[in-house]
């Protein structure tokens, strides 16, 4: 049997799911906004996902989210690719705010699967086909999150999506290196597979995937994009290396409810990006004390 061969990295290897910077009134501060999407470029990110989970999209409103779009569209341009989260659970939100994506520039758009509702695997056909035909230029990264969702999006549903021609990428937050194999053996190099895990995101390469959709990557971009290179380079040890420094700050990010870590983490950087909406939080005194720790830790003064 002929090797799968490895799909093409649409929209790069490294892209940071950005937090939505917001001012000391509870605005959407947009200048923040491309600031930061400018800084996460320079630390090695390729690509940036504005408004997803990270970037709170379910305390946004839709005018929000395209004025974030077009903010940190301006600020990178053709420097790095831009990909809109346009995922609702009501289809005909998601097809409207697709389309809006796409009308305002956007790489991409990240299609969450419908949550709460809990659709059998074929209403999440005929979502994403709605969807995909809203906008058919525009390239499509579907995101698989159950433990957010409720509801799984299974390879065999995805394999049948691929007559749709935008249904070109997909990110995998399930939490297990299966489910890349099990899209990569029905799927093939038709679809690329992004990590949607930062702690899992040297296992998912090492089965098919070709990058990640990264929170880390906030505080570590350098060393995330080091890790990606030094395992396409064949250099197993130094990407095993790198994964091993990145762990500590992996599972802190994630001790809490994302994103009430990485903001706080970004606080302690010297970016004043806010505390995330209601109904989430700002971080307690012993999430803080630990992120500090794991933020030293990774680099030594």
């Amino acid at each position: 049997m002929s090797p799968i061969q490895p799909a093409t990295p649409l929209f790069g290897r490294v892209l940071t799911a950005m937090v939505t910077p917001f001012a000391a009134d509870g605005s959407v501060d947009l200048g923040l906004a491309a600031q930061l999407a400018e800084h996460l470029i320079n630390q090695g990110s390729d690509g940036i996902v504005v408004c997803g989970t990270t970037g709170e999209s379910p305390t946004l409103s839709w005018d929000e989210q395209h004025a974030l779009l077009v903010a940190v569209k301006q600020a990178v341009g053709h420097r790095a690719s831009v990909l809109a989260g346009s995922g609702s659970n009501c289809t005909a939100e998601a097809v409207e705010a697709t389309r809006q994506a796409a009308a305002l520039g956007a790489d991409g758009a990240l299609v969450v699967v419908p949550y709460y509702n809990k659709p059998p695997q074929d209403g999440l056909e005929a979502h994403f086909r709605a969807v995909a035909a809203a906008a058919p230029q525009l390239p499509l990264m579907l995101y698989n999150i159950p433990g957010r969702t409720g509801t799984s999006l299974e390879p065999g549903t995805v394999a049948r999506l691929l007559d749709c021609a935008n249904v070109v990428s997909f990110k995998a937050a399930s939490g297990s290196t299966e489910e890349v194999s099990a899209l990569r053996a029905l799927c093939g190099n038709r679809l690329a597979i992004y990590s949607g895990d930062d702690a899992l995101t040297l296992p998912m390469l090492a089965v098919g995937a070709v990058g990640v959709v990264s929170v880390a990557s906030h505080l570590a971009g350098a060393e995330i994009s080091a890790m990606v290179r030094a395992f396409y380079a064949g250099d197993l040890a130094q990407a095993l290396a790198l994964h091993d420094q990145l762990l500590p700050l992996c599972k802190s990010l994630f001790c809490s409810t994302n994103p009430i870590p990485v903001k706080a983490a970004l606080e302690l950087s010297g970016w004043p990006v806010g505390a995330p909406r209601l109904p989430l939080l700002s971080a307690t005194t012993d999430v803080r004390q630990r992120l500090s720790e794991t933020l030293a830790a990774l680099r030594p003064t």
